[in-house]
């Protein structure tokens, strides 16, 4: 009996496998991380096969634990790290170079040589996206034009390009597909046409053979045949991981959002059937597509460092031993003593885009110590919030009169009762924190009868815990102005001679 539904989860620092209940409970998880590779100062690659290994790896865990067989699934959705880039043989099935993490930023140059001409702006109307070390489109012209064999290998059909969401279909399926969400996010997609645009693949020297077929997000990809506990299982979704957050958050009408607390912070809010284009620093991409149904859009504030900055605390720093410590160590002092951290490791997304920033901590004296540092590192992650959601709400014209919250940051209770007291609206998170997992589980679910419609997925949604803001107004105002000062110090320190 199909009892459950499972969800491939592979983000930006680990792989996890969990399996949903009709009602959206958990009842198996298995998760393993992978490593970070940093061949060079801003640099970011992981192995793609030790990912595939990994998915398989948490797979057989979690149904193992759970004493779960293969046959109580009805089906299997993946979740995935957006913009990641793998260049793969088709013949052999192996990867041609590490793969190029979205946060990696050595195709900057190119991303200028590129607006030179039609500016960074160039391809927006078209794909929603500005020209950025980002998305995938650049990512992809430096692994042609970087890897020995490269580039007369795809244009003789024997590579095969893909976000991590089609690596790990072709490794389960044999299949080269993705979904509408992680094709918004290559630079090659038309929002309009959902197709691969010719003339932007030839501004790219991309040949379209490498690409892979883009399918809905609810619909059934493929079977399983690599995994014998997952054998004949139908592969029926797939999101991207922030929009698979908004659906595991049953966010799926206009004006409805979501902010998730991970890697990095992205913050989706649902603008239905019509693409809105932003004027404030805000992408314009697919928010999902259900079968054969019209593809709904959204605007997205993406922020590259929030959790990664605890990270580095952690583990460059050394002044925390584990992720979950930064909240007592903030929370030895009263206030940031002055400082604040500008987290620019790899430029400035959502809403400045600015490439030529760099991580800056500013207002130092003697008087600041570790918990100082640490504090501003958490609120760091609240700021750069309230910059994306203000941005929001220029683009919109609505005001959110709360923010739904998700994802590994929101068990930091000081963060988020900083979120609220930044933004001056409550902040909520659900009962079932894992919404990115759910909302691919939910895809999936939906694709095979498991679940009948959305109304079933709402029903779900549960909350669990709310902040309310208790900061006067002068003294956020305060804050804003001096976090915003902090910014400008980040900016205009890439030249010739820095990286």
């Amino acid at each position: 009996m199909n009892d459950f539904v499972g969800a491939i989860d592979q983000g930006t620092t680990s792989s996890r496998f969990i399996v949903f209940d009709r009602l959206g409970n958990i009842v198996a998880m298995a998760q393993r991380e992978h490593r970070q590779i940093f061949p060079q100062p801003g640099w970011v690659e992981h192995d793609p096969i030790e990912i595939r290994d990994n998915v398989a790896a948490v797979v057989e865990t979690a149904l193992r634990e759970a004493d779960l067989s293969p046959n109580r699934l009805a089906a299997v959705g993946i979740t995935n790290q957006r913009e990641t880039t793998v260049l793969w043989n088709r013949r052999t099935g192996l990867p041609v170079h590490n793969a190029l993490v979205w946060q990696d930023p050595r195709v900057d140059p190119m991303v200028a040589e590129f607006a030179r001409d039609g500016g960074q702006d160039r391809f927006r109307s078209a794909t929603g996206l500005p020209l950025a070390s980002y998305f995938s489109a650049l990512k992809l012209r430096w692994l042609l034009d970087n890897v020995p064999g490269a580039r007369s290998a795809a244009e003789a059909g024997d590579l095969a390009f893909g976000t991590i969401d089609a690596w790990v279909l072709w490794n389960l399926t044999g299949r080269h597909a993705t979904d509408v969400t992680n094709a918004s996010r290559t630079l090659f997609m038309d929002l309009e046409t959902l197709e691969w645009r010719d003339d932007i693949l030839a501004d790219f020297g991309v040949p379209k053979s490498m690409l892979p077929e883009i399918r809905s997000s609810s619909e059934v990809y493929g079977q399983v045949e690599s995994s014998s506990l997952l054998r004949e299982t139908p592969v029926a979704g797939i999101l991207g991981d922030q929009q698979a957050a908004t659906f595991g958050q049953a966010a799926f009408d206009p004006g409805e959002s979501k902010n998730t607390y991970g890697t990095g912070n992205f913050l989706i809010f649902q603008t239905g059937e019509e693409i809105v284009h932003s004027k404030n620093g805000l992408l314009t991409t697919l928010g999902y597509k259900l079968g054969d149904q019209p593809a709904r859009y959204a605007l997205e504030g993406s922020i590259a460092v929030t959790g990664s900055l605890i990270q580095w605390l952690r583990d460059q720093l050394g002044i925390i031993s584990s992720a979950p410590e930064v909240e007592a160590l903030a929370s030895s002092v009263d206030d940031n003593g002055g400082v604040y951290f500008v987290p620019a490791f790899s430029g400035l997304f959502a809403p400045y885009w600015r490439p030529d920033a760099r991580g800056a901590i500013v207002g130092m004296t003697r008087y600041v110590n570790k918990g100082h540092i640490a504090r501003a590192a958490l609120e760091a992650t609240a700021f750069q919030t309230r910059e994306v959601l203000d941005a929001v709400n220029a683009d919109s014209g609505v005001d959110l009169t709360e923010l739904k919250v998700d994802g590994g940051m929101t068990a930091n209770d000081a963060l988020m009762q900083f979120q609220a007291d930044i933004l001056g609206v409550p902040v909520v998170r659900p009962v079932v924190a894992e919404t990115t997992a759910l909302g691919a589980a939910y895809a999936a679910g939906l694709a095979v009868g498991f679940w009948d419609n959305l109304d079933d997925l709402r029903a779900n949604w549960q909350e669990d815990k709310r902040w309310e803001p208790d900061m006067d107004s002068d003294e956020r105002d305060r804050e804003l102005r001096l976090w915003k000062k902090a910014v400008t110090k980040s900016m205009d320190w890439v030249d010739d001679d820095v990286r």
